[in-house]
């Protein structure tokens, strides 16, 4: 049996990075074409069927194809049943931040009419395909590096039926991270920023590791931790879901977060399971 094709669907708000997004899938090998009309859909499936080179494909679909968006849940329905595993891909952004994008850019919304309205009328537009989508990404603080950085990990070869895992360390002084799945709080852990000699280091760091695996509550909060989520992941992809982003915090995201972030990633993998780690705050 041969591997099906990979098709990503690429959508999301306008000034949400949708075109540096398809970008980047340009840059892995993808065959990529944006803003592809949904009724020339068939005929674009129909076309890659024919060309055994093309088995990446990603296309950016957004808000201009109107009406002919309801149609896309039985078009990947449709795919599904094809030479093909479909994913989509949800851009999203606050909305300050879409304002704040399109003001910079001089560039004009799709949807014509006051920015704020317009934004507004987009969210209501997409809503249901934002609620289909196998993950949503959301740019607002992200860094082109960052958003390469996490569809990459989407990109990684998996076993048919398991679930792309990514840990991330974040400092809660920094926002909290806002695309994730679950989120873990772990500043009840001693602090090794009040140590003279740890506070420049990391959590990457073995001092900075042995003085918070020193603790009890640390060996004994990993394990559960560990245990808690390898019992929610066959749940989840029961569910349909693909992907799942853990997010574990800290005050500043450079110690406690970026240690226990890699100790579970550490014990996912030791696991069996796909899981990649992601240390957003710990060079600030």
């Amino acid at each position: 049996m041969t591997n099906k094709r990979k098709l990503f669907i690429i959508t999301g708000m306008s000034g949400a990075g949708k075109s540096q997004a398809l970008k980047i899938f340009g840059d892995f090998g993808f065959y990529c074409v944006d803003n592809l009309p949904l009724a020339l859909f068939k005929d674009f499936i129909k076309y890659v069927l024919g060309r055994e080179d093309l088995q990446n494909i990603a296309l950016g679909i957004d808000v201009r194809e109107g009406e002919s968006l309801k149609d896309m849940p039985k078009m990947l329905q449709a795919l599904g049943r094809n030479d093909f595993a479909p994913k989509v891909i949800f851009l999203d952004a606050a909305d300050e931040c879409l304002i704040r994008r399109f003001s910079e850019t001089k560039h004009k919304h799709p949807i014509h009419k006051k920015l704020a309205a317009a934004i507004s009328h987009e969210r209501e537009i997409l809503s249901p395909i934002q609620i289909l989508a196998d993950k949503v990404i959301d740019t607002s603080d992200l860094k082109l590096g960052e958003l390469k950085e996490k569809l990459s990990i989407l990109l990684e070869s998996k076993r048919e039926g398991d679930m792309q895992i990514s840990v991330v360390s974040f400092g809660f002084k920094h926002g909290i991270l806002k695309d994730c799945d679950i989120v873990m709080d772990v500043r009840f852990l001693p602090n090794p920023y009040y140590v003279p000699e740890l506070k420049e280091k990391t959590g990457l760091d073995k001092p900075v590791q042995d003085y918070i695996l020193s603790f009890k509550e640390t060996k004994e909060f990993a394990e559960k931790f560990a245990e808690l989520i390898k019992y929610l992941i066959p749940k989840y992809i029961k569910e349909g879901k693909s992907y799942l982003t853990i997010a574990m915090g800290c005050t500043g995201g450079k110690h406690r977060s970026v240690f226990m972030a890699h100790e579970l990633a550490e014990r996912l993998r030791k696991a069996g399971l796909t899981a990649s780690e992601f240390h957003r705050d710990i060079g600030l």
